[in-house]
């Protein structure tokens, strides 16, 4: 079991910012790779001999948020810090950003956020994202564009309110 426990040892940083930026909650994203954990030890015989076992895992994550069936109080998605902390040099500017931006994502289809953050933070290509969500790689294509059109267009809407209207 020692394998085991070195895989999880160096995969878990990973695993816990993966799944904070789907969940957007540090707590929730705690309790869903705790949730896989369990089910990758019970199956590590069998994962541990795949071809690549991290990426069978963060598909398990993915799997597992994307399934996850919670009561409407749960599935509201708190705005936290991302893992990897903030650059001391513009701390409240930064901040913001990152809030607003977390806003936004949670608003997004969980679908489409899968895509966006497989996309940009994890930077896998269409065709791998199309293997781990189980559908094509136009899908993946329209999830992308419906994700970005929702977010450009919020942008633009909030824009025109801070301006009142005017460009």
């Amino acid at each position: 079991m020692a394998d085991y426990e070195n895989f999880v040892r160096a995969l878990l940083p990973r695993l816990l910012r993966y799944a904070t930026m789907l969940t957007g909650e540090r707590e929730l994203a705690g309790d869903l790779v705790q949730d896989v954990l369990v089910k990758l030890h019970r199956r590590w015989s069998r994962i541990s001999s795949a071809d690549n076992p991290e990426r069978y895992v963060v598909r398990m994550v993915t799997n597992g948020y994307l399934s996850w069936r919670r009561s409407r109080a749960a599935r509201l998605i708190a705005v936290g810090d991302v893992p990897d902390g903030a650059r001391p040099d513009d701390f409240a500017t930064d901040h913001a950003l990152r809030e607003d931006m977390w806003q936004r994502l949670a608003r997004l289809p969980r679908r489409q956020r899968a895509v966006l953050v497989l996309r940009y933070y994890e930077q896998w290509d269409d065709s791998e994202i199309a293997d781990l969500l189980g559908c094509a790689r136009a899908t993946v294509r329209a999830h992308a564009h419906r994700a970005l059109t929702t977010l450009r267009k919020d942008i633009a809407v909030d824009h025109l309110a801070e301006t009142g209207g005017s460009r």
